[in-house]
């Protein structure tokens, strides 16, 4: 193709990755999607919240069925303004849904979101195969010495402060840098505990104004210094929500939109409420790429 002016645009797939789960590996080569099933009745997007144990099994069906590569449990909502509930509330309410899950679909790849060792050890009991940690390994030190010796895969998310301090506007003097180079540390910390497998989340809605996060994504693809798989979780986020004047339930469209973008960038997983049109963005996304 001519090399015309404002043509010099190319989209790429991700920089390839595999994480090992046990025995099996699952290739980043090309976008996965990851699929939000929340256990906690207390939620920002109240649809996110199947109801009963049935409800969550024909939702997390449905996800499979769409083409999740992988279903995200949690049990303890860290929605601005939630309250804290504790480690035993939490393993019981968690184990209440996973136990089922687990049984009924007993070949799908199943992370936990927790920032508490007690909870993953509990649930890696349970066939838990990955953990999602919004604190990155800062909430809890005994997380990742857990992991490594579990050799279970590894969500590092960025995020600043305790429970209760992470939704709080912080000052950054660059904020791209800074949230790589706190990244960077949780990751190698994590490295050093002997996990192998380790995924980085640049943590969208956790410690960041609205126009940071937007600032955060415009950025993305400097995150591939990290040297390993990069997570995005905006789905139905305020900063889509705060933007266009909508709330969660009306924020499908932008988060398609985003995710675009996201993928332009380098991201390797969408972690995502709407499975079906994350995939469908992601096949779009594969033919662009596929263009001379």
């Amino acid at each position: 193709m001519p090399d015309f002016p404002g043509n010099s645009f190319r989209c790429s797939l991700p920089i390839p990755y595999s994480i090992r789960f046990g025995s099996r590996l699952l290739d980043l080569s090309k976008p996965k999607v990851m699929g939000i099933l929340n256990a906690s009745p207390d939620s920002f997007f109240a649809d996110s919240h199947p109801g009963t144990t049935k409800e969550l099994l024909l939702k997390a069906g449905e996800m499979l069925e769409f083409g999740a590569s992988i279903l995200d449990l949690g049990a303890a909502s860290s929605r601005p303004g939630s309250i804290e509930i504790n480690d035993a509330h939490e393993i019981e309410r968690l184990l209440s849904f996973l136990k089922p899950l687990r049984k009924e679909f007993p070949e799908a790849l199943i992370s936990i979101d927790t920032f508490r060792s007690s909870v993953a050890s509990a649930a890696i009991e349970q066939g838990a195969d990955m953990v999602n940690d919004i604190s990155g390994g800062q909430s809890d030190p005994r997380l990742p010495i857990l992991l490594a010796r579990k050799q279970v895969p590894y969500v590092v998310m960025h995020s600043r402060g305790s429970f209760t301090e992470m939704h709080l506007e912080q000052v950054y003097d660059n904020l791209v840098v800074d949230v790589i180079i706190e990244l960077q540390n949780r990751i190698q910390a994590a490295r050093n505990s002997g996990i192998c497998d380790i995924i980085a989340d640049p943590g969208f809605g956790f410690s960041k104004k609205k126009e940071q996060n937007f600032n955060l994504l415009n950025d993305l693809s400097c995150f591939q210094i990290l040297d390993c798989p990069i997570l995005v979780g905006i789905s139905r986020k305020s900063m889509i929500t705060k933007t266009l004047g909508i709330n969660a339930a009306d924020a499908l469209n932008g988060t398609t939109a985003l995710h675009m973008v996201a993928l332009q960038k380098g991201a390797h997983i969408l972690r995502v409420h709407d499975v079906k049109e994350a995939i469908e963005t992601i096949t779009l996304f594969e033919n662009l790429c596929s263009q001379e």
